[in-house]
């Protein structure tokens, strides 16, 4: 059977509040029983003292213990008197030298009966058992008057006569209590207590009913916010209520919904712009092919250029898209090396001078002459890397405009700045010139502004060389591309 976790909460928290207050009654009723009683024995312990100073008295008359051995009647006389409240007042001493026949602690004469009168008889039993549980050692810890037999290591209390112990007297305590309102006493405690667990135990039933429930909402809108993610609705989203652990777990499947949207947009902007520009050279060959079958126009040199032409553009976009890819998955091979960055940078800069050369845009650099700047990485992806962007700024310059690249080396890292003069990029797309297939709206121009992919291609070569490419605004009022490279040695 399938129990929710609502159910499966509850259930827990019923379960351990159940168990504790299980475990609650049975321990104070075992704390509360196990404390009276030792009260009780305290108090009866505490009573003895007038029977231990009625058996020092006695002691010192006789300087033996035969006055409580001579007659079974002086041990209970002498409990009773000790006895607060008792019925019988402590046995008189007679001082005076010989004890007349008959025990000498029995209980005092009665006046109006006469001097021969017999004693007040014994009650049937003494209160609490005392008589059963008092017992009386000599100096030895040899047994005189006991009833049971005495356990080892029993608590006694010293009788001292001229400083000297003549004996012990001990009392063996109650294991349970032995009157019926002690008994009624522990029943009603105990009943309180079972009550009181019951109360408890109602309350944490309904605040285990509330609680479940409300921790459980939040997951049972993340599941269902989760179900429709699945199903490709990425706008969903979860409201946070809290700052615990499931407030942090729907912040997370927030930020998770807007990555996925974003990935889709992107994914969707993506597929679009490379029919886009696929779609235009296809357009092209197309009607130039299809104006050669109609006979509109005759195959000379000039319209298989043209074809040529579109070929080469469609090769140079399939070509970028598939470098673009195999970076992105990471299978672009590097067979990295220490080389003299500069040397590399110097070199580039030479075969495209006579294409800046061309179309009038001047190009300066400020390089190192004679100082080597080595880094560890590729070659030819570096290569590739000026390539680019020093295509990237030949396309977007206007003409008469010039380019600077210029150099700063330091302790760990090589910076090489490419700055352009106009036109420049706004500072809200300044982000975004990185994007493969972006291309800011003033550039569209295919005959020169390319599919936008260069420098998205320039950062995953600079990123794979463990370095940072960053863009801003040109101080000659076009785009400046800096890109910074880690040193393989200090200089």
């Amino acid at each position: 059977m399938k129990i929710s976790i609502t159910r499966r909460l509850f259930l827990a928290i019923i379960l351990a509040a159940g168990m504790a207050m299980i475990s609650m009654v049975l321990i104070m009723q075992w704390s509360m029983r196990r404390g009276f009683m030792r009260y009780i024995n305290t108090m009866e312990k505490t009573g003895i003292s007038r029977l231990a100073r009625s058996l020092e008295d006695g002691y010192s008359h006789e300087s033996c213990w035969e006055f409580v051995l001579r007659a079974p009647t002086v041990w209970p006389q002498l409990i009773i008197a000790s006895i607060p409240g008792g019925d019988l007042p402590p046995p008189p001493v007679d001082s005076r030298p010989g004890f007349p026949p008959g025990p000498p602690f029995g209980p005092p004469p009665n006046p109006e009966m006469g001097e021969g009168a017999p004693p007040r008889p014994l009650p049937p039993h003494l209160p609490h058992h005392l008589d059963q549980r008092l017992f009386l050692l000599d100096a030895d810890k040899k047994v005189l008057i006991s009833q049971v037999a005495i356990p080892a290591h029993s608590e006694t209390t010293p009788l001292l006569h001229q400083k000297k112990i003549i004996g012990y007297l001990g009392l063996l305590p109650r294991e349970k209590p032995s009157e019926p309102q002690q008994e009624r006493f522990l029943k009603e405690q105990s009943l309180a207590f079972v009550l009181v667990a019951g109360v408890v135990l109602l309350l944490a039933t309904g605040l285990s009913l509330l609680l479940s429930k409300r921790l459980v909402r939040p997951l049972q809108d993340l599941a269902g916010a989760t179900h429709l993610l699945a199903a490709g609705r990425f706008s969903t989203r979860v409201e946070v209520v809290s700052a615990d652990e499931l407030g942090q777990l729907a912040e997370h499947f927030n930020t998770l919904a807007i990555t996925l949207e974003k990935n889709e947009q992107a994914r969707r902007q993506w597929v679009a712009d490379i029919s886009h520009e696929l779609r235009t050279p296809v357009a092209i060959l197309r009607g130039e092919i299809e104006a050669l079958q109609d006979g509109i126009r005759q195959p000379n040199p000039d319209s298989l250029r043209s074809l040529h032409g579109e070929v080469l553009r469609l090769a140079h976009l399939v070509e970028d898209l598939y470098q673009l890819a195999m970076s992105d998955l990471g299978a672009l091979t590097y067979q990295k090396e220490n080389l003299d960055i500069i040397g590399l940078l110097k070199e580039t800069i030479a075969i495209h001078n006579t294409k800046f050369s061309d179309k009038g845009v001047t190009l300066t650099s400020t390089l190192p002459s004679e100082n080597t700047v080595e880094i560890f990485g590729d070659t030819g992806r570096l290569r590739q890397l000026f390539a680019n962007l020093l295509d990237n700024s030949l396309k977007y310059t206007n003409a008469g405009g010039e380019l600077h690249i210029g150099t700063t080396c330091h302790a760990r890292i090589v910076t090489i700045d490419f700055q352009d003069s106009a036109p420049g990029v706004a500072e809200m797309d300044m982000e975004r010139v990185f994007e493969r297939l972006y291309r800011v709206e003033i550039s569209r121009n295919r005959e020169t502004g390319g599919a936008g992919l260069g420098l998205a291609i320039c950062r995953n070569i600079v990123e794979a060389h463990q370095g940072k490419i960053s863009a801003k605004s040109s101080p000659l009022g076009g785009l400046w591309v800096q890109v910074e490279l880690p040193r393989t040695k200090l200089q």
